[in-house]
């Protein structure tokens, strides 16, 4: 049976020791924020997600959501609301939220931590109260006084619980193709008809109330085509008199994973919906939920890898099999009994590739999120704009390589088991398949990519700043001496094949550009046919770089903790050690992200799409024989 247990040291180094959270405590409203309440309320968390969600994970999964055709309701498993109810009673659904409103107003790094656990415990429960807190952001920067003052009181004690309704049957990242309709009515509101497809907690019985944050098309003249055209209503499943909206599931989805989840096909007839934001701007208001979304898809990767590495790490300490590989043949220990079977190099490899690679993610993203607080209530405005610029730029970097390695993480912890992994009563093949939809969730990986080196580097050219907060970095760690200089090195060598790239590209652009005004266009569209093909690749260099930064930050705390108390030796050379495998195992990987950069889009665009078709349209037509016997 698989087993959860939330690694409390761990998130108390990085927030405690790496981090410094309570530094925030100079914010407004964050006063109280200090190491001793820090550590009661991980105390406390912890033993909701053991106790009370990791239990539900795979009765869950089995079980699934039911829906009702002729009631148009959907049931979850059971066990789900008693543990919403719970979780609802110790406050925190308004954890970080607006105390305004009923709020508790903690800090968003603390709700990541919160996340994290109840993500790795049972992902598809998190995914219901994860969704309505992006609605809240929404409505509470975007929605009227009226709005805030009629909705979000009920999102914060979890009476209520939001969703967003973005892809439709006919489009998914290209939403200006959107074919749902909103009517303006007399009194303001909208009627609101069109059918909308994966909507993760779409229909439950979990909430007395769900409000559906909906993209619709006006129906007028004056609004435009595609994506400036659309905009964002808040459609409630019941309205202000209590009487039922016309907005139900229709279906729920068959999927691969997080069965416990209902995600649903949603169908608008007529739905009372209210204007969040302004006309046309809905795209605007949509991306503050968005974000939030990608930020937790990351931190579901997080999640899933961390009980995979738990599990498979118990396994491999478990199972007996094999004798030493160092062991000669023919010794006559040979007749010794088997042993575990951590002690092949192999399975260390593959655990130690999910661990390293999930300590970094873990300090990555709670660092990102203390970024997001700092956005939000520091004095100074240099200060937020500087620290919302490094969450702009290192949220797409986080969803797509957390999410591309959930599948090999979860992957690995099965190869751990062996045959074993393969069988549901050991809970690895459910990871596997809960952490497939994250490559795909709040935008495919392919549009990270194209919206990091696109937007993000191209266009707001929000890279230097984060190189230089790098370079102060490896500065001050390589002050601690070995092996942290070495590991410095090896970084710097990754950060200046990125700094490389991305000078060359924009300045390939920058001539591309001044080309086309003179009417030669060529160079700019190779520019861009070249920055698409090199996208992901150049994600990856990013990210590696990005995580190997943490792993500076973390190796120079515990080298600095080693030389203070010896008595805590173990967990802090396990630190600087696990540095190493990550600068030997996974840093390497930039010099080959970096070479396929190199190699432009030539052979990626090649081969024409006629090409394809006409390979595709001989094998179908193909007539295959069995060969006649001699």
């Amino acid at each position: 049976m698989p087993s959860y247990k939330a690694p409390l040291d761990d998130m108390r180094f990085v927030l405690n020791e790496v981090l410094n959270v309570s530094q925030l405590k100079s914010l407004p409203d964050f006063e109280s924020v200090d190491d001793a309440t820090i550590n009661e309320f991980l105390s406390q968390t912890a033993k909701l997600a053991e106790d009370v969600l990791f239990p539900l994970n795979a009765s869950g999964d089995r079980e699934g959501c039911h829906h009702d055709r002729d009631a148009k309701t959907v049931t979850t498993p059971k066990g789900f609301k008693d543990a919403y109810d719970q979780f609802c009673a110790a406050g925190l659904p308004g954890f970080a939220c607006d105390p305004k409103y009923g709020g508790l107003g903690m800090p968003i790094v603390l709700n990541t931590v919160l996340s994290e656990m109840f993500c790795s415990a049972n992902m598809a429960f998190a995914m219901y109260p994860g969704l309505s807190h992006g609605a809240y952001n929404a409505v509470h920067v975007y929605g009227t006084d009226e709005q805030k003052n009629k909705y979000l009181p009920k999102l914060v004690t979890g009476e209520w619980s939001g969703t967003m309704c973005l892809t439709e049957p006919q489009c998914g990242t290209d939403l200006g193709l959107i074919k749902t309709r909103a009517v303006k009515q007399p009194d303001g509101t909208y009627k609101i008809s069109g059918t909308k497809i994966f909507i993760s907690s779409g229909e439950h019985d979990l909430t007395s109330n769900i409000l559906h944050l909906v993209l619709a098309r006006i129906e007028d003249p004056s609004t435009p085509p595609g994506i400036k055209g659309i905009s964002l209503f808040l459609v409630p499943k019941f309205t202000g008199d209590g009487t039922r909206n016309g907005i139900y599931c229709q279906r729920i989805e068959e999927k691969m994973g997080i069965h416990g989840n209902s995600t649903c096909e949603m169908g608008l007839d007529n739905a009372y919906g209210e204007l969040i934001g302004e006309q046309h701007k809905g795209m605007r208001a949509m991306f503050v939920m968005m974000n939030e979304a990608r930020l937790g898809v990351a931190l579901q990767w997080l999640s899933l890898s961390e009980i995979a590495y738990q599990n498979g790490l118990i396994y491999a300490l478990d199972r007996k099999q094999g004798q030493p590989i160092e062991q000669k043949a023919g010794d006559e220990n040979l007749s010794k009994p088997a042993v575990s079977i951590i002690a092949h190099p192999d399975v260390r490899r593959e655990l130690l590739t999910v661990k390293s690679q999930a300590e970094a993610a873990r300090a990555l993203i709670y660092w990102v999120s203390m970024q997001l607080d700092i956005a939000h209530k520091h004095a100074d405005e240099k200060t937020r704009k500087k620290a919302q610029k490094t969450v702009d730029l290192l949220i797409p970097i986080m969803k797509a390589h957390f999410t591309d390695n959930a599948v090999d993480n979860t992957n690995s912890a099965m190869q751990v088991f062996g045959g074993h992994g393969y069988i549901k009563e050991h809970g690895m093949e459910q990871s596997n398949r809960d952490a497939r939809i994250t490559r795909l969730d709040e935008g495919t990986n392919g549009i990270q990519a194209l919206d990091l080196i696109g937007r993000k580097v191209m266009k707001e050219n929000l890279l230097g700043k984060y190189l230089s907060i790098i370079n102060r970095d490896v500065v001050e760690a390589a002050k601690a001496g070995v092996p942290l200089r070495m590991l410095c090195r090896l970084l710097k060598s990754a950060w200046l094949r990125l700094w490389f790239h991305t000078y060359w590209l924009r300045l390939k652009a920058a001539a591309g550009i001044a080309l086309s005004k003179t009417g030669q266009p060529k160079l700019l569209a190779r520019v861009m046919q070249d920055a698409g093909a090199m996208s992901t690749d150049y994600l990856k260099l990013a990210s590696v770089v990005a995580m190997g930064h943490m792993w500076v930050k973390m190796a120079t705390v515990a080298k600095l903790r080693l030389a203070e108390n010896p008595d805590t030796r173990d967990f802090y050379e396990t630190k600087v050690k696990t540095a190493r495998f990550y600068f030997d195992r996974i840093m390497p990987l930039a010099a080959a992200y970096s070479r396929s950069i190199c190699r432009g889009s030539k052979s990626t665009m090649d081969i024409s799409p006629d090409s394809f078709a006409h390979q595709q349209t001989t094998i179908a037509e193909k007539s295959w024989t069995k060969p006649e016997k001699a």
